[in-house]
């Protein structure tokens, strides 16, 4: 087994640090059009990290069985090196990628995601507001252990990933020089990820890079100031109901779902899917999006994959997406 440094762990003095002069940043320079921060919001957002830590604790039990099972079944072998450590995280990095965009367009996989979004600010703290259900994210990275890394180097790649997202929940960086822009997942493109706007929404789901978005149509630069948190927001503090939310919005919308067909689209189409008026949700009317039954909701409840502009659009759901 691979020895590799916990990452996350040697790097939480960085977080507190940063988070500080972030703070004092606004205090001494105010920004009238930026979000800034809230106490009870950045209270929320830490709760939600420390809570993550703990079920995330649960959650890691039934998937490293899984994913040692696989690694003991693949004749495969990807040896911890110095070269082949930056491929891995390239691969995890497009593997985040699609998992990342998942959970923006399938409602199931939204309800655990929307934790993330569900603030009204974007600041350092924002970062931490982590969801309490990351038992959907596993799948995504099952093809890196069939391949043949080891189980702790997809955990490191994944923890990498994590901490070099922090930087980039903040409005107090502008743009960056244009090779960065290009090729890395910077404040300006994660800010647009975290807006509530139409023109915005569901798009800049990378993670270091943001060379796959460009790639595969999900890129969007940011052109005007974002308005963050969920198309329809869910006005709470109380971590337990910002971290469940959407699945007891999913809930309500099975309990009134008229068939088994709808039940279907309700929890694995997009957050905004609802029914075709007058029949079963079939073709492009299946993806009406105009009303919100899961939502970016509980502030921010994306909806099903709608057009718009080219962009795949969130729509918030009968239930909040806190986005």
């Amino acid at each position: 087994m691979p020895h590799l440094p916990d990452v996350v762990l040697w790097s939480v003095p960085a977080f507190v640090l940063l988070t500080v002069v972030e703070m004092v940043s606004y205090r001494l320079r105010p920004d009238e059009d930026a979000a800034g921060y809230d106490a009870r919001d950045a209270a929320t957002s830490v709760g939600m990290g420390i809570g993550s830590l703990v079920f995330d604790a649960l959650w890691k039990i039934p998937i490293v069985v899984i994913y040692t099972v696989l690694y003991a079944l693949t004749p495969l072998r990807i040896p911890v090196l110095w070269w082949t450590v930056p491929l891995m995280l390239l691969a995890q990095d497009f593997c985040y990628y699609w998992s990342h965009r998942g959970h923006h367009v399938i409602r199931i996989l939204w309800a655990c995601h929307v934790v993330h979004h569900s603030s009204r600010k974007f600041n350092l703290t924002t970062a931490l507001r982590q969801p309490w259900t990351t038992w959907t994210v596993w799948p995504f990275y099952l093809p890196m252990i069939a391949l043949g890394v080891h189980p702790a180097a997809v955990a490191f790649c994944s923890s990498a990933n994590l901490v070099y997202q922090f930087w980039v929940h903040t409005e107090r960086i502008g743009k960056l020089p244009r090779p960065f822009e290009a090729v890395l997942n910077t404040p300006s493109h994660h800010r647009v990820h975290h807006a509530s706007q139409g023109g915005y929404l569901d798009r800049n789901f990378g993670g270091i890079l943001i060379v796959w978005d460009r790639m595969f149509g999900s890129f969007v630069p940011e052109t005007e100031r974002p308005v963050y948190g969920l198309t329809k927001n869910i006005d709470t503090f109380n971590p337990l109901r910002v971290a469940t939310h959407e699945y007891a919005a999913i809930a309500r919308d099975l309990r009134a779902a008229g068939s088994w067909r709808e039940r279907a689209g309700r929890v694995f189409r997009g957050p905004g899917w609802q029914p075709a008026a007058g029949g079963p949700p079939d073709g492009a009317d299946a993806f009406a999006a105009a009303g919100d039954s899961s939502g970016r909701g509980g502030g921010r409840s994306r909806g099903a994959p709608r057009v718009s502009g080219g962009r795949v659009g969130k729509r918030a759901g009968a239930g909040e997406r806190a986005a």
